[in-house]
């Protein structure tokens, strides 16, 4: 029997029910339709310190995250992402980049690397993926035009390869209404397909 795949939406919007939030709320649908677990996270509820670059999470050696020297939410969070098979990353673009509650999140994963004093540069713990990722994000600008001009779509690659997951998709939703967080029906299948994919992949 084949073990139910435990799927984690990340929400780093600051609107709940907005167009990030009903994006990762369909993925997480589609693949809970499919037969997986699913749980969702919004980063605005979740006390999350910003990180001191004090560098002590990259000195502990193995395999295994380092641990941070701030107590907050931040750890309970990724014990829940570290369990998950497949991860739904949620952010809206801000200037030009993901907005400030999902950077200050991204700059607290910097604990799954390792870079020692003295090391001329940083290495990852690991290197394989073991986990799949759907990358979402929305803007005021066209989406061919946002996706390719701003680092949003790097900054979350860069989340899911240090959170262990590769990434098989991205939703980005473009020309966006802040009053109207309705899915075209365009958007509304690639979500179904993306959340059918990280339940069965």
């Amino acid at each position: 029997m084949t073990a139910t795949h435990r799927i984690i939406g990340i929400v780093g919007s600051y609107r709940k029910d907005g167009t990030i939030d009903t994006a990762v709320t369909a993925v997480l649908a589609a693949a809970q339709a499919a037969g997986a677990e699913t749980h969702k996270i919004y980063l605005q509820d979740q006390h999350i310190e910003f990180c001191t670059n004090c560098r002590a999470c990259l000195q502990q050696p193995g395999p295994q995250r380092g641990k941070c020297v701030l107590h907050d939410d931040m750890a309970a969070i990724l014990d829940q992402l570290d369990a998950a098979d497949g991860l739904v990353l949620g952010a809206p673009v801000n200037f030009g980049n993901v907005n400030a509650l999902t950077q200050r999140f991204v700059e607290r994963c910097v604990c799954y690397g390792y870079w020692p004093w003295g090391q001329k540069a940083p290495s990852a713990r690991q290197s394989q993926m073991t986990k799949r990722a759907v990358l979402v994000s929305s803007s005021a600008a066209p989406g061919f035009l946002a996706r390719w001009l701003t680092s949003v779509t790097k900054t979350l690659q860069q989340l899911a390869t240090l959170l262990g997951a590769k990434p098989i998709g991205t939703l980005w939703i473009g020309m966006i209404d802040p009053q109207a967080a309705q899915l075209s029906p365009r958007v509304q299948r690639r979500a179904q397909k993306l959340g059918q994919r990280l339940a069965t992949t």
